[in-house]
């Protein structure tokens, strides 16, 4: 492969991955507002888009390390910082590559916040099944097969008039 050709191949998948994080991005912030709204029907629907736009950035995440095997370099980013030293010595793509990078990271920002609040969402289910359960005065204690010790296997019968 020439260098030329090389550079076009990575032109082509930065910006594929660019467009599909910024996709991910606005799904991202969606789903925040579907989890603050407890849609939990458009959250179901919201998650088959985000698997698709996951789907897309693994794809784009094999091609560009099959680029870096036929160029026989490491699969890495050491590989690739190489393999962008070679075939484009302007470094356009080198700056294109760090602002995927900041796009990659704010999405991760974006999913650390949907997940906290869906953590604390289950934290506070939890409790409310502890208290109706009788186990909220009880340790929370793992045991060596990774299951809770110490819980008793009887819980209040609650009937609804």
């Amino acid at each position: 492969m020439d260098p030329v050709a090389c550079r076009d191949h990575l032109d082509k998948l930065i910006a594929e991955e660019s467009n599909t994080l910024e996709q991910l991005q606005t799904l991202l912030d969606r789903e925040h507002e579907l989890l603050v709204a407890n849609d939990v029907e458009a959250l179901d629907r919201a998650a088959q888009a985000r698997q698709n736009c996951i789907g897309t950035l693994l794809r784009i995440e094999d091609e560009r390390k099959s680029l870096c095997r036929a160029l026989n370099v490491p699969a890495d980013m050491h590989g690739l910082d190489r393999i962008l030293a070679w075939c484009d010595p302007s470094k356009q793509l080198r700056l294109r590559w760090k602002q995927l990078g900041e796009r990659a990271s704010r999405c991760r920002s974006a999913n650390d916040r949907n997940g906290a609040l869906v953590t604390a969402r289950l934290n506070r289910v939890q409790g409310m099944l502890d208290v109706v359960t009788g186990r909220a005065d009880q340790p929370k204690v793992y045991g060596r097969q990774g299951a809770f010790q110490n819980q008793p296997r009887t819980g209040r019968v609650l009937v609804s008039v």
